[in-house]
């Protein structure tokens, strides 16, 4: 099978951002004076629910933070979301952050071997093309064919809308690409797609269920940086290339992740 195109998640698989968002969210929460402040702990537990927005009307109905009704709960949470998507993109261009080990190499190889590019996110537009622009430079939207954001696609991971509409603007069958994700409800979206998914964790989704990923690391890697495979096979490589994505794609896998996770050189 052909790899056709590689499609990204953003946040925590293009650029470890979620501790950014945390810091984002109790700042917005600081500025509505919410008694509310998200240790990494209780954030790990909470991205589980897809979305900023469902994720603070879940937070203030949950622990009844407020006084208002349903409707008037969403629109609250709606006004701090968008505050918070504003302190967030200025700590992405005020701390300089940069793409995760590997990410800017496999994109760079991608557009060399004539292998197409897509962002599928639950975040924003304007997320996608501040974090892309400061990591990359001005041209750096170009760069992918499809970048669908919550803007387009209103359905949260693990729904598949956000991977199907990705895959209607490649133009491409889900067996011809691969997604790379982070979390358990992205590997879910792009498998309930059709997509063979790899993972690369983070702090906050290390112990997430990655059930039918191709491949699960710690990080896409380089030459000289390899990864820890924590689930699947590497095919005896160090790090994620097109040659590896392409090996996966033509490899049956039902891997399940393991209950004890153990880093393996493969």
């Amino acid at each position: 099978m052909k790899l056709k195109a590689i499609i990204f998640d953003m946040d925590g698989t293009l650029a470890d951002t979620e501790e950014l968002h945390r810091q984002a969210f109790n700042d917005a929460f600081t500025a509505f004076n919410i008694p509310c402040h998200w240790s990494p702990a209780e954030y790990k537990q909470l991205l589980s629910i897809s979305g900023g927005k469902e994720r603070i009307r879940d937070y203030l109905v949950h622990h009844n933070l407020v006084s208002l009704p349903p409707r008037d709960i969403t629109k609250l949470a709606k006004t701090i979301h968008e505050k918070k998507s504003e302190i967030y993109r200025g700590k992405l261009v005020n701390d300089h952050i940069q793409f995760r080990s590997g990410v800017q190499r496999l994109i760079n190889e991608a557009r060399q071997r004539g292998v197409r590019l897509g962002i599928a996110t639950s975040s924003s537009g304007k997320n996608v093309e501040t974090l892309l622009q400061n990591a990359m430079g001005k041209d750096a939207l170009t760069f992918f064919d499809a970048i669908v954001t919550c803007d387009i696609v209103e359905d949260k991971k693990p729904s598949p809308a956000v991977y199907q509409f990705a895959l209607a603007e490649l133009g491409l069958n889900p067996e011809n690409c691969v997604a790379i994700e982070d979390t358990h409800n992205g590997n879910l979206a792009a498998l309930n797609a059709g997509i063979t998914t790899i993972i690369a964790t983070h702090a906050f989704t290390l112990d997430d269920d990655f059930a039918g990923a191709a491949l699960v690391v710690d990080q896409l890697g380089e030459p000289d940086l390899p990864f820890n495979v924590l689930a699947g096979t590497s095919n005896s490589r160090s790090y994620v290339d097109i040659d590896l994505l392409e090996h996966l794609l033509n490899v049956t896998t039902d891997q399940s992740w393991p209950t004890k996770r153990v880093a393996c050189a493969e």
